[in-house]
């Protein structure tokens, strides 16, 4: 996969992952206060490592093509741990 496909493979992902967490907030909203606090760690995580990835996603549009594969890797296991963390908070 060349490096402007990798891109926008990316994007849509951290941009999916987003979605699912907001989609994720606007529940929790309904729920009540205790649920709320118990999930507001977790959701901060989620959206620091999904703004780490973006700011990874941006370095590579920076690199040249030899180096954005170190990136890349960084990536990928970034946007699998976040994927996980999902699947561990949406039932």
């Amino acid at each position: 996969m060349d490096k402007n496909a990798y891109q926008e493979k990316m994007e849509a992902q951290l941009k999916e992952r987003r979605a699912e967490l907001e989609k994720f907030k606007a529940r929790l909203e309904k729920e009540k206060a205790e649920k709320k606090i118990e999930y507001q760690d977790k959701i901060k995580a989620l959206e620091e490592n999904i703004d780490e990835m973006q700011s990874k996603l941006k370095k590579i549009k920076e690199t040249s093509d030899e180096t954005w594969k170190n990136i890349k890797n960084e990536l990928d296991k970034g946007t699998n741990d976040i994927k996980n963390q999902l699947k561990d908070l949406l039932p």
